[in-house]
């Protein structure tokens, strides 16, 4: 399965783009809107004014030495159109999606398809940053990117990319079971578990909460989905939250559960069907 980016519409501040990578693993970032790429622009233009002015007193401290009359302003066209032209391309293909004001502000541009920008989709919407520039100050790309869901202009529309927002503390860190699953509680799960998104990312959420909740109270938790997958799978258990910790290392294809200091209690009966 290709990867594919989606835009979830929370509260009305809260639009994100979901990447879900072709191992199932989501990936939730903020679309950047135009406020935000704004200063990231603003940031870029400060740059790139500032090496225009350097290059501009170089070459007019030459063009006095050399006596060449007048053709300082010429080598400041040339230079300046390759750098509005190619500074982005640059950037972006040598930072993996991000300028120097995109770094700045912590965004970053990707493909629509999950993948990390190439050199050709920088092109493409570098390309139509003239359309999007039109009639002044970018009136085009920014009333485009306002009534855009994914807050594209024209350039990322062609070039099939998004702007979104890195928030590295976003990424948690990878569970691990202890003790390791056995090859015998391998081989009882399916390949593939029949367990949809919301279910693997309701495991998580419980997962990811073991040792701040009650032994009991996890327990109560884990029983209100262990029951529905154990039937569904045709298969038996004992302690019903390591159960949704196999389920869903087997789904994600790696060992991934909370660490267990001790088993916990089962109810009195043994297990589950």
């Amino acid at each position: 399965m290709s990867s594919a980016v989606q835009v979830a519409r929370g509260p009305a501040l809260d639009t994100t783009a979901q990447v879900e990578t072709p191992e199932h693993i989501r990936f939730d970032y903020p679309l950047a809107g135009p406020t935000r790429r704004a200063l990231a622009y603003l940031i870029d233009l400060l740059i790139r004014g500032g090496v225009l002015l350097v290059v501009g007193v170089v070459v007019m401290l030459v063009d006095t030495a050399t006596g060449l009359d007048g053709m300082s302003i010429g080598a400041l066209f040339v230079f300046y159109f390759v750098l509005d032209w190619f500074y982005y391309v640059l950037f972006e293909t040598i930072w993996s999606g991000r300028s120097p004001g995109k770094r700045a502000l912590k965004l970053r541009v990707v493909g629509q398809d999950g993948h990390s920008l190439t050199v050709l989709d920088s092109v493409l919407r570098n390309l139509l940053r003239a359309a999007d520039f039109l009639p002044f100050g970018y009136s085009v790309g920014l009333v485009v990117m306002a009534r855009d869901p994914m807050f594209r202009r024209l350039g990322d529309m062609v070039a099939g990319t998004v702007v979104v927002v890195e928030d590295p503390g976003r990424i948690s860190e990878r569970l691990h079971l202890h003790p390791p699953p056995t090859p015998a509680e391998l081989e009882a799960m399916p390949a593939r578990p029949p367990v949809s998104r919301q279910e693997l990312d309701a495991i998580e959420l419980l997962l990811r909460r073991r040792g701040t909740l009650a032994p009991l109270r996890e327990l109560e938790l884990a029983e209100l989905l262990a029951p529905l997958l154990a039937e569904r799978m045709a298969v038996s258990y004992q302690d019903p939250v390591r159960f949704l910790g196999l389920i869903y290392a087997r789904a994600l294809g790696h060992e991934t559960i909370a660490p267990v200091e001790q088993p916990h209690p089962t109810r009195p009966g043994g297990g589950r069907r």
